[in-house]
């Protein structure tokens, strides 16, 4: 902030008129209160500047109203007066965006320091023996997502039976066993790499109040359980084979701040922290490669075919396809995705195909309401040069 003084021979109220025509500069009347009692020696409440100003205001507009100049005179005094308007306005608008940017870097603070705080309580990992790459003409990709980690719920029959129970304990043991059918195939099939793509929706997120009375845990706090056990679970992994891992954000990931609407805040998704919180963990693992992409699209390619995976929101996929060969020129031939809950394929051109992964929460409350679900389960594509997709391994999970 500028500095004030009085200047050599200014009369008080001189300095006040100065002073207080910067009030939008300096903050508050308060602030400037501060100023004029420190530089006159005196003890005045803020109303006693403010008022004084205000006259100061006055008595010059009225002698502008009455003073005996000529027509372009007053038009260049009153074009002052707007200047001066404007630039009062300006300075509102920049400290209104100063004090944004403070609460946003606040918030991102406090949600850093809470990750930080975390992974610096975590044991260190250990690294497992290095594999060495290897080369062949099938490579293999491994999709799940829509774990919407955090979510309480119990789903029961017409015969009172359950038809799927949800909870943090649940998402473990199924990743668990999708971890023993994997190490499973990784074994049978002889597998030295293995692309792992994430489809997004890792956690449940809070899009909507009524979903507060399902939710374990806070959005931070499921933020750092997952990524801790997700990073466990790659670590393990990558004993059996190299990884390649790939995640995109999906929509209960991204914070819906101020209760606006969705993609208002498309780059505030806590899907940023589990990238950071994986890199981090795994970062000196000789096994595991984090494979980032900054447009939110994965893209890789397997035995020779562009492969493109996004969480999978659009009605639409074949539009979808179609759009990002547009516009990132690139040629697709295969696009993976989530969302939905439930497995699905559809050719769209020789050796090209759409395909949706099943969920690992699998059927909840809102596909009931809908009569639609599936069962919890994970997928596992090979790919041969020259044939595309010849195989899906389906791992359906207890």
């Amino acid at each position: 902030m500028h500095e004030y003084r009085r200047y050599e021979g200014e009369s008080e109220d001189a300095l006040i008129y100065r002073v207080c025509k910067d009030k939008d500069v300096i903050g508050t009347w308060e602030d400037v209160r501060d100023i004029l009692n420190d530089l006159l020696g005196v003890e005045y409440n803020e109303s006693t500047y403010r008022k004084k100003f205000t006259a100061f205001e006055k008595m010059y507009e009225a002698k502008l109203d009455e003073a005996e100049d000529t027509d372009a005179q007053i038009v260049e005094l009153k074009q002052q007066i707007r200047e001066l308007k404007k630039e009062r306005a300006k300075l509102q608008t920049e400290k209104l965006e100063y004090n944004r940017w403070l609460r946003e870097n606040a918030r991102d603070e406090l949600i850093t320091e809470k990750i930080v705080e975390a992974i610096n309580n975590l044991k260190p990992v250990s690294s497992p023996t290095y594999i060495e790459p290897s080369h062949g003409d099938r490579e293999y990709a491994l999709l799940f997502g829509d774990e919407h980690y955090g979510v309480e719920f119990e789903i029961k029959g017409i015969m009172g039976e359950i038809v799927n129970a949800y909870s943090p304990e649940i998402f473990e043991e199924r990743m668990n066993d999708l971890f023993r059918q994997v190490v499973k195939t990784i074994k049978e099939k002889n597998i030295k790499q293995l692309t792992v793509i994430n489809l997004g929706d890792f956690m449940d997120g809070m899009l909507r109040v009524g979903q507060l009375t399902k939710l374990r845990y806070g959005v931070v706090e499921a933020t750092i359980k997952y990524a801790n056990f997700i990073s466990e679970w790659l670590l393990n992994l990558s004993y059996y084979t190299r990884i390649k891992f790939y995640m995109t954000d999906g929509n209960h990931s991204e914070l819906r701040l101020f209760n606006q609407p969705k993609g208002a805040f498309k780059d505030e998704n806590m899907g940023k922290i589990v990238r950071e919180f994986i890199k981090v963990r795994l970062a000196d693992n000789p096994n595991f490669e984090f494979v980032d992409n900054d447009a939110d699209i994965i893209f890789t390619v397997l035995s020779g075919y562009a492969v493109v995976g996004v969480h999978g929101e659009s009605k639409d996929l074949k539009s979808t396809l179609e759009g990002i060969q547009s516009i990132y020129n690139l040629p697709v031939d295969y696009l993976v995705c989530g969302h939905l809950h439930h497995h699905y394929a559809e050719d769209v051109g020789v050796r090209s195909a759409i395909i949706r992964t099943p969920s690992i929460m699998g059927i909840d409350p809102y596909a009931v309401s809908l009569y639609k679900g599936c069962s919890p389960a994970a997928l596992m594509l090979t790919f041969e040069e020259g044939k595309g997709r010849v195989a899906e391994d389906f791992f359906v999970l207890d």
